[in-house]
């Protein structure tokens, strides 16, 4: 049985329209939010946070409806239509904010002129619900087909090679990640008040994601492909069926040294996304405040977060290979120890830009490599064969409430202690993540070495 490779590119542009887009949503939401609407750094958090809020309710059940409907694709192609068209009001809005917030302003002024005396406040509520109004339709529409998508694969997937499916929707998803980071380079145009127009790298994601799912749902019969996977998955003999091996009730309880293990890699995902996130969410608001004003400080920031992507992706393989030697555990510590030097490292010398920190970004990138790689399969460890899904619902659980929360409490502190203490806060709680999976003794299983070079690239999204 070996992979079908066309099929599976083909289900990948999906998820390959989405990391495009939230690539360019972490980087540029902020700059908005700063530079257009003159927000501060805990008010931004707040804001960017937002979107792993809903992804705690949106992708369950946006997953279980599609699970209900039977198909995925009306999700996938009703979703990105969505926010094709919403996504272009947030350049529209941010390019136009003071007509259209004075002409909004005025038409609630006619309807309730007692708010004449309270004008300027009227104006910035209307600048900014009009905004927040649209980034909320765009988030929800996200959120409706990310997790259809990425069920698609599974989908149409025999069971045994769903590892190397994921692994190939991986890398989609880190080419259209790149595909954003390039498009900033060159898209992004500064007006004559120095002010930056993001109108053409939204228009840009915007045609990919359109592009791409166009030539998904006109190319794939999504209900061909899941009754011949139906037939292959489930058509078999019991003892055929590699699903077979151990089936559980859902209310088996961990042995309690086992339940402590699990609880302390939790703890280890939820402390490395506060460091981790933190930093990717502001760097690029960080960068524009630190080295001057002008496009080329966007294209050094993209271009650094170009590095840290490719190495990551370049580093799945041979961290695979290191992990069968030294365990998951111990890449995990490494990918640590290198991600707090290198935020120590930035600490001091990220204030200019220099040729160093591309060199640091390569180590950035492996790190988080390193630790992506091994956290999910340590969960999954410990969980048995029929209840990995409520596993890695823990996983999720964790990763998505974190992520939810630490932009604001990053911003918290930069709003008190400056934009200097980005990377300081970033090497504080990726080094305590440290200490939980040190005490970690269960999940740590040596994995074998992939035969296929595609499985070093199966990680968790």
């Amino acid at each position: 049985m070996k992979l079908n490779y066309k099929r599976t590119f083909l289900v990948g542009l999906a998820f390959f329209s989405i990391s495009a887009f939230w690539q360019m949503y972490d980087f540029v939401i902020p700059l908005i939010l700063g530079d257009t609407y003159n927000l501060n750094y805990k008010q931004t958090g707040v804001i960017m946070g937002l979107d792993n809020l809903l992804a705690l309710f949106l992708l369950p059940l946006f997953g279980a409806l599609s699970d209900k409907k039977g198909v995925r694709m009306p999700f996938i192609k009703f979703g990105t239509a969505l926010a094709v068209v919403f996504m272009m009001f947030i350049p529209l809005l941010q390019n136009n904010n003071v007509a259209v917030s004075n002409a909004v302003a005025d038409f609630f002024v006619r309807l309730f002129p007692t708010l004449q005396t309270h004008y300027e406040a009227t104006v910035r509520i209307a600048s900014l619900g009009l905004f927040f109004l649209a980034l909320g339709v765009l988030l929800v529409s996200m959120g409706l087909y990310r997790s259809p998508a990425v069920a698609l694969m599974a989908d149409v997937t025999p069971k045994p090679l769903r590892s190397q499916g994921n692994a190939v929707i991986n890398l989609m998803g880190a080419f259209g990640g790149l595909y954003t980071l390039a498009m900033i380079n060159f898209a992004v145009r500064q007006n004559a008040d120095m002010s930056k127009d993001y109108l053409l790298l939204f228009l840009a994601v915007a045609l990919l994601m359109a592009v791409a799912v166009s030539v998904l749902a006109a190319i794939l019969p999504e209900r061909k492909y899941v009754q011949e996977m139906k037939d292959i998955n489930y058509g078999v003999s019991p003892e055929e069926d590699q699903g077979r091996a151990e089936i559980v009730s859902g209310k088996e309880k961990l042995p309690r040294p086992v339940f402590i293990s699990l609880l302390l890699i939790l703890a280890t995902i939820g402390l490395w996304f506060l460091g981790y996130n933190a930093v990717t969410t502001f760097f690029s608001r960080y960068a524009t405040e630190s080295w001057g004003e002008g496009k080329e400080v966007l294209s050094l920031a993209s271009r650094c977060l170009m590095v840290a992507t490719g190495a990551a992706v370049l580093s799945y393989m041979p961290i695979s290979y290191l992990s069968a030697r030294l365990g998951r555990k111990n890449m995990i510590r490494i990918g640590l120890v290198v991600a707090a030097a290198c935020f120590a490292f930035a600490t001091f010398y990220a204030g200019e830009f220099t040729v160093a920190l591309y060199g640091m970004f390569v180590l950035i990138g492996f790190a988080q490599a390193a630790v992506t790689v091994n956290t999910f399969p340590m969960v999954w460890e410990i969980s048995r064969v029929g209840n990995v899904g409520k596993y890695t619902g823990f996983y999720y659980t964790v990763s998505m409430a974190v992520q939810a929360a630490t932009p604001y409490i990053v911003g918290w502190f930069l709003d008190r202690l400056g934009k200097g203490a980005l990377f300081p806060y970033g090497f504080a709680f990726v080094l305590l993540a440290m200490i939980p999976i040190s005490f970690a003794r269960h999940g740590d299983t040596k994995p074998v070495p992939p035969k296929k070079k595609l499985e070093a690239f199966d990680v968790d999204d």
